[in-house]
């Protein structure tokens, strides 16, 4: 069997990976392997060769989707917290992936993920330090997903209460 591909997308700050890190150490305390494909661990190493540009967060979208596909076979789930910035994209990820394919917006507003900003990206963007930043830049918006399978409000919900979301998701879809 080839693992569930989670597709964790949302702004910056939004709680997409600390959400998927969470629902990780879950799906393994019930059995299951699970790997973690961080948007920022993947770029800041395999793909450092990408800026920013609408081209290349395309192509490290389309470089991690290649990279869920060379190991759909050696786990149970793999989890992307990635911005994935663009429904192009993500829709590209859905058609390669097929039924594996299962997107996750994690939905925060830019003032919420502005105040979490733990990074301090969103400082730096809205000084003009930072060029093409998602959300804030005219060029690179963050287009909401459509029709994805979950919705999370993190404004709202705790992490541990968008981690039983996902797990419900998972368990009436008969995936756990």
């Amino acid at each position: 069997m080839s693992a569930m591909v989670l597709w964790f997308s949302g702004l910056s700050g939004s709680g997409k990976t600390t959400i998927a890190n969470e629902l990780k150490k879950k799906i393994e305390n019930r059995g299951y392997t699970a790997r973690v494909f961080d948007g920022d661990d993947i770029r800041n190493s395999e793909h450092k060769h990408l800026g920013f540009t609408r081209e290349d967060i395309e192509e490290n979208n389309r470089l991690i989707v290649q990279l869920c596909l060379k190991n759909i076979d050696n786990y149970d789930f793999i989890l992307v917290p990635i911005i994935s910035p663009f429904l192009k994209s993500r829709e590209m990820a859905r058609k390669i992936l097929g039924g594996s394919f299962i997107e996750i917006y994690t939905g925060a507003s830019l003032e919420e993920c502005i105040r979490r900003d733990v990074k301090g990206l969103y400082k730096k963007a809205l000084r003009g330090e930072i060029e093409n930043f998602i959300g804030i830049s005219e060029d690179i918006p963050y287009e909401v997903p459509r029709t994805p399978e979950i919705i999370l409000d993190t404004q709202k919900e705790t992490i541990a209460e968008s981690v039983v979301r996902i797990l419900s998701y998972m368990k009436m879809r008969k995936i756990i």
